[in-house]
């Protein structure tokens, strides 16, 4: 779970080693979670040196297992059932990795590819993403290194193995807001400065604007308010302060920093008009990107037909992943298992779904080097 290892970077490091790849471990330390520092274990690998490189992108690190005595077996014991392993990381995403090393190994054992591959792994996906696959890509970019098209290997798949991929994905914006006023008795408001009606006047504003209509492929970005916090607990005290987040799920129409020049403007707007200082804090933790379709995309899809038979729809739809640090450096999308059960209970994925999606994986390696 993150930030811990557990030797599964090892264990992968081994595997790629033998299958002739110059394995690379970056290890960053910095802020993690909850305000502790953290130590995060990351991968790059790489075998050949011609183009195109075409890497797979994946995390090792998963989610916590919530209460183990609810699971039908051991989270971490990889149990197979009629057929269904079950265990967490399944799907999320330590089978894709299997997925795409075991077709990495069918393709080379039916001989050499024209370019060469890679993998870029890491440890913090489902943490803080400080220090995994954003450093790593802005290393390599330093370096000079040369990715030509990425496959990120996130549950992609809604219904049945196949039926989506993600060529884009929104950003994220977190804002934190306090309002700073004077606290003092109710009974006499001249004394005191109430910072709750502030608040409450900046937020109607930010809730009520409008955005955008849209983008490409994206629906509109929507602004939804997380927390409004006063926290007094006293009926005849008015507060010292008062608090609330918002997120904002952005398309490309807009950017972090745009999205945080409008909100301080805002703030900025209220606070002359109130005389009420009000403080925001801001976390982009990524900016929205599209792969448009062409002939990458287009490979993937054939590819992906090929092997299930379905043609997997171009989406830009849920949260986000790291394919938002990737897309610095290359395009790229996210193909990988249905995730009906990621992060849930009972995490689990039928072995032919697993064989099938190393069988998609190992014919877009040989399209999109062929391309």
């Amino acid at each position: 779970m993150t930030p811990a290892d557990e030797g599964a970077m090892d264990t992968l490091q081994r595997v790629l080693t033998g299958l002739g790849f110059i394995c690379r471990r970056m290890a960053f330390e910095g802020p993690g979670g909850q305000g502790r520092d953290a130590r995060i274990e990351n991968l790059y690998a790489r075998r050949g040196t011609a183009s195109p490189n075409l890497c797979f992108a994946g995390h090792t690190d998963v989610v916590p297992t919530g209460e183990v005595a609810a699971w039908s077996f051991g989270p971490f014991e990889a149990d197979v059932r009629d057929g269904i392993l079950f265990g967490r990381g399944a799907v999320d995403m330590k089978g894709g990795i299997a997925a795409w090393v075991a077709a990495v190994s069918q393709v080379l054992a039916e001989g050499e590819v024209a370019g060469s591959l890679s993998f870029l792994i890491t440890g913090d996906e489902e943490g803080p993403a400080l220090h995994g696959t954003k450093r790593v890509v802005e290393t390599l970019m330093a370096e000079g290194e040369v990715i030509d098209a990425c496959v990120v290997g996130e549950p992609s798949s809604q219904m049945q193995l196949g039926d989506t991929i993600k060529i884009g994905r929104r950003g994220s914006l977190n804002t934190w807001i306090t309002v700073h006023g004077k606290q003092g008795h109710v009974a006499y408001p001249d004394r005191a400065a109430n910072p709750a009606p502030v608040l409450v006047r900046l937020m109607a504003a930010l809730d009520a604007h409008v955005l955008d209509e849209g983008y490409e492929a994206f629906q509109p970005s929507n602004l939804e308010i997380t927390t409004l916090d006063i926290g007094n607990t006293a009926t005849n005290v008015i507060p010292a302060e008062a608090r609330a987040r918002l997120n904002i799920r952005f398309n490309p129409a807009q950017t972090g920093d745009g999205l945080i020049d409008w909100l301080n403007r805002e703030a900025g707007r209220v606070q002359a008009e109130t005389g009420l200082r009000i403080e925001l804090d801001h976390m982009c933790s990524g900016e929205a990107f599209l792969t448009p379709v062409g002939p990458f995309v287009t490979a993937v899809q054939d590819a992906v037909e090929a092997t299930t038979g379905v043609r997997p729809e171009a989406s830009t739809t849920g949260g986000t992943s790291d394919a938002r640090f990737i897309r610095a450096i290359c395009p790229v999308l996210e193909f990988g298992l249905v995730g009906q059960t990621m992060h849930q209970i009972d995490e689990r994925v039928p072995v032919a779904e697993l064989v099938a999606l190393t069988a998609a994986y190992h014919r877009i390696i040989e399209t999109v080097q062929a391309a």
